[in-house]
């Protein structure tokens, strides 16, 4: 959904020298000398926190070692074979409450291994020339359908195709990626890296990927389940909470994931208006991205407001300190209760806020382009409703991740899995489904035989 310019949300803020700096890749790559000296810090524990730690179980000791020993195709083969999105997740993961925030270092020197930044070193030098790849097993005869190319069902269809089965990827969107490739801040994985990395992951072979084809709309799910031996679900988290409040139809209003999305897809960024004083709505990791990425367009002041405290925010503290250092202001404990507005455009919002005593007082931020970013919500449409959780928010799946329905698995942000919503708990989804489908897979022809 694009925004409707008005007289102070504009484009070409400032000069393409100036956003080139502004958007470029905000953790650079290791030169050979940092690695090794940040392997070194290593104490290759027995039985790492730091792996625990990591919801795809890579080896972590192991790839610092084989990196600080010279070995990275050894290292990104450790890291790959426990997560085949392992470039994309040394980018976007919240390392800092997940392996480093678990590094045994912590206890020492308050400083822990810089272990995303070492697996980032591996997988984007083994990228680079091509010099990892998996061998796939014999053909088997089946054929899975993965709806949704994000990191579940990328996941998912690699882990099936080194399995030896022909997997058919479909997704709405016009290239995969899922989140990766349009829902992540720009400065965060540059260089098209979404992109290559997909390549990449289907150079494996045996998957076919149909994008523009929507469940519900170009497919039915029974229409998969007929002409495949198995279905898997990434269909992500595609819907935006409405605030429900008055004036959010205005002008100058906007979902922050479609502001993103702007953003990533825009092949001149100073072509994405943005409004001078911007006001974002939410805590989370969508909120600090837009509200990081409006300030380097060029917008003069952002506030990101959250109704609790940041104890309660999603977005890690990296990510807030990260926002603050980028200028934007944050407020806590303050809820909306209403937009206001102009001539059809937004003027600012009303916040509520409750002191220690009890009270309430009312204030309102000014702005010209406010971005809502308070969750995101399944989009049902083509699902059956049995498939669904109680409270209808996800989709029900077993410790295996299948469904109530024979031969359909769930995964990723959609399913009520017991996970966080991350990238690399998604990945870790689509392995554990994809090793349940060869599981049933390898059951069934034992039945038959």
């Amino acid at each position: 959904m694009a925004i409707k310019q008005n007289g102070d949300i504009a484009a070409h803020r400032l000069s393409s020298e100036q956003l080139s700096c502004e958007f470029a890749d905000i953790a650079p790559l290791l030169d050979p000398t940092a690695a090794a000296a940040a392997a070194s810090r290593c104490h290759y524990c027995y039985d790492a926190p730091c792996v625990q730690a990591c919801p795809t179980q890579i080896d972590i000791p192991s790839f610092i070692r084989k990196i600080g020993n010279g070995n990275l195709k050894g290292a990104a083969t450790d890291i790959l074979s426990a997560n085949p999105l392992g470039g994309m997740c040394s980018r976007v993961c919240p390392t800092e409450i997940l392996c480093e925030g678990a590094c045994v270092r912590n206890h020492q020197d308050a400083k822990p291994v810089a272990i995303g930044a070492l697996q980032r070193h591996a997988t984007d030098w083994a990228m680079a020339r091509d010099a990892v790849q998996f061998k796939r097993a014999p053909d088997s005869g089946r054929h899975v359908a993965v709806v949704g190319a994000g990191p579940a069902g990328l996941a998912c269809a690699h882990r099936l195709a080194v399995a030896g089965h022909r997997v058919t990827i479909y997704d709405a969107h016009d290239k995969g990626g899922g989140l990766n490739e349009y829902g992540i801040a720009a400065y965060k994985t540059v260089d098209d890296f979404a992109q290559r990395e997909v390549q990449w992951l289907l150079s494996v072979g045996g998957i076919e990927l149909k994008t523009g084809v929507q469940l519900g709309h170009d497919v039915s799910l029974d229409t998969l389940r007929q002409q495949h031996d198995a279905v898997f679900l990434g269909v992500g988290l595609a819907g935006v909470r409405a605030l429900q409040l008055e004036g959010e139809a205005l002008n100058g209003v906007m979902n922050a994931v479609d502001f993103i999305e702007q953003v990533r897809q825009a092949r001149d960024l100073g072509t994405v208006p943005v409004g001078r004083r911007v006001v974002v709505i939410g805590g989370g990791n969508t909120a600090v991205d837009a509200a990081a990425q409006s300030r380097k367009l060029g917008a003069t002041s952002v506030t990101m407001v959250y109704r609790r405290g940041v104890e309660s925010m999603s977005a890690t503290w990296a990510e807030r300190d990260f926002a603050q250092m980028q200028g934007v202001t944050l407020v806590t404990h303050a809820k909306p209760v209403r937009l206001t507005g102009s001539d059809g455009v937004v003027t600012g919002v009303e916040f509520e806020r409750t002191a220690s005593d009890g009270s309430t007082e009312r204030f309102t931020l000014e702005a010209d382009m406010v971005l809502k970013a308070i969750g995101q919500t399944l989009v049902a449409i083509g699902l059956d409703h049995a498939l669904l959780t109680l409270d209808q928010s996800r989709l029900a799946v077993d410790a295996d991740l299948r469904t109530s329905l024979d031969n359909v698995w769930a995964g990723g942000d959609c399913a009520a899995s017991g996970g966080i919503d991350l990238t690399v708990q998604a990945v870790q989804d689509g392995k554990l489904a994809a090793a349940s489908i060869d599981a049933a897979f390898a059951l069934a022809a034992v039945k038959a035989a």
